[in-house]
């Protein structure tokens, strides 16, 4: 059974908000717990994806939520590493009661380590998933002081059984989302759902893993740089068997390219394409912050 104090520490990415200008921008930070192993890419899109839907469900009243977000492109440049605070913003072009599409980024130190493009979040009831009047109050903590820091502890990858390989090119696996979660808390509290970013990052985990087989990454660490067509068509629940595969095919110069997809009883319900790179990812491959773009969950 979940705790009380596991609602907005579980699976929440925005400590505070620091620039607001309602249904249209803002920007917060992340202060990612030091403690931590490790946080995911995946995770980054994630707090910029949440950071939106603050935007959005404050701009039509908290009516209604943004679920599944179907992400034209999502670019890597940097990890982000423990003990480092994220920059977040986001920039709505568009959001009503039935969808908001926005772009955004996330940095750390001056350099943006992640940039979303062309999201659309179709919106939902904020009742079926949470309270409306605890997000209300949450809202108006972050926009004034902001929430405690370091209440996330991480969460475990999750355990995949590999059903077929082939080396370098082709991982089939499956695995039960779990039935009882603490991520459950805040994805959600009314309506349990597996968020979608733990699915990539389970996925972006195996292609990494089958990248370091291929020829074309012979020596090399390979990094995920660009994740494109991303779409969940229907929701993941509780003990729910997925099978997963990740399928790789020749990129341009020291790229490979890897097809991601989610399967139940025979289903897809999800897909999504990922580019790997030979070289690490490093500084130079970052850009400078910007405090807007040109537009603009989980």
């Amino acid at each position: 059974m979940q705790q009380a104090t596991d609602h907005f520490a579980a699976y929440s990415f925005v400590d505070r908000i620091i620039e607001f200008e309602p249904g249209r921008h803002a920007r917060g930070t992340f202060a990612i717990p030091a403690s931590l192993a490790a946080f995911s890419s995946a995770l980054v899109a994630e707090a910029v994806g949440q950071l939106a839907a603050w935007t959005a469900m404050d701009h039509i009243g908290f009516r209604r939520r943004p679920v599944a977000a179907l992400a034209t492109e999502t670019r890597f440049y940097a990890e982000a590493r423990p003990g480092a605070t994220l920059v977040l913003e986001a920039d709505l072009f568009a959001c009503d009661d039935d969808a908001v599409a926005y772009n955004g980024r996330a940095s750390v130190d001056g350099v943006t380590i992640a940039e979303l493009v062309d999201c659309l979040g179709p919106m939902l009831p904020v009742a079926d998933f949470d309270a409306p009047e605890a997000m209300r109050e949450r809202l108006a903590l972050l926009r004034n002081g902001g929430a405690e820091p370091g209440r996330f502890h991480g969460i475990e990858p999750m355990p995949v059984q590999i059903d077929k390989r082939l080396p370098g090119v082709e991982i089939v696996a499956s695995f039960v989302v779990p039935a009882h979660a603490r991520f459950f808390a805040d994805h959600f509290p009314r309506r349990p759902v597996f968020p979608a970013t733990l699915l990539l990052d389970t996925q972006m985990r195996l292609a990494v893993d089958l990248a370091r087989e291929s020829r074309a990454m012979a020596g090399a660490t390979p990094k995920p740089v660009r994740m494109t067509h991303v779409k969940m068509r229907s929701f993941i629940v509780p003990s729910q068997l997925l099978s997963i595969a990740v399928s790789l095919s020749p990129g341009e110069a020291d790229t490979i390219k890897a097809m991601l997809s989610a399967a139940t009883d025979g289903r897809t319900v999800a897909s999504a394409r990922l580019e790997l790179a030979r070289a690490p990812v490093n500084e130079a491959r970052g850009r400078e912050s910007r405090t807007s773009s040109a537009g603009g969950v989980s």
